[in-house]
């Protein structure tokens, strides 16, 4: 399994709420996030692990550059305008064949992470395989519309009756996806969920996968409550 890591965002929002550090640095369980992503993604029988920094984040690439890993690491320094572009030149660096990508501020619990992965490894059917949960913990959720056999058939900004999962920011698919992402670029789409929704339009198979919970680190205050909620089984 290869990996991938969208780390090329601003930290606004932390920066103005006092947190001096770039987000990838911060600390959860003794690690810098990045880190850690790092290490579970090592664990979880990563070929490569492939990451986007924007240019200004010096300090986050020179860690990253410091580090010795047992895998390859392809580092992408560039500044993009939304995640679904740093999304786009991840895939000019990754690898054919399965990968796993997730932004840097989505904190799961590793036990549930694998079990992800190990599914998704072991599926031969489907193009893809999303991480969703019940738990909602973003400011602007994207709602996801399972069948009874967990296939993907919508994603929506809004929720309805009977809505269940919401996206976990995590994605594990294969590079089929890659035809339907130059296209959004080619066309202008900006946003990942919109991405997500002409995966769907265009036919690929993409399944569901319940997590229990899956929080951000958006905010100050979102760090401790990252930490609280590793700590109960870290």
């Amino acid at each position: 399994m290869h990996y991938a890591i969208i780390a090329a965002g601003e930290g606004s929002r932390l920066a103005q709420e006092g947190i001096a550090l770039p987000k990838p640095l911060v600390r959860l369980c003794g690690e810098p996030m990045i880190q850690r992503l790092i290490n579970i993604f090592v664990r979880c029988n990563a070929q490569s692990i492939s990451i986007i920094v924007n240019e200004h984040m010096t300090e986050v690439r020179e860690f990253l550059e410091s580090l010795t890993l047992p895998v390859p690491l392809n580092l992408v320094v560039k500044t993009t305008p939304s995640s679904m572009h740093s999304f786009w030149h991840l895939s000019q660096v990754l690898p054919q064949g399965k990968f796993c990508l997730t932004t840097v501020d989505t904190i799961f619990r590793e036990p549930d992470f694998a079990r992800y992965i190990e599914a998704f490894e072991a599926d031969d059917e489907s193009d893809g395989l999303w991480a969703v949960t019940p738990f909602i913990d973003d400011e602007k959720p994207l709602y996801v519309d399972v069948d009874d056999q967990m296939h993907i058939t919508a994603f929506r900004d809004k929720p309805w009756d009977g809505a269940r999962y919401v996206s976990g920011g995590v994605y594990a698919m294969t590079d089929k996806a890659f035809p339907t992402l130059n296209r959004c670029i080619e066309q202008g789409i900006s946003r990942m969920r919109n991405f997500q929704r002409a995966l769907v339009a265009d036919g690929l198979r993409l399944k569901a996968y319940s997590i229990d919970k899956i929080v951000d680190v958006d905010h100050a205050a979102d760090i401790a409550t990252a930490q609280q909620f590793l700590e109960t089984i870290e």
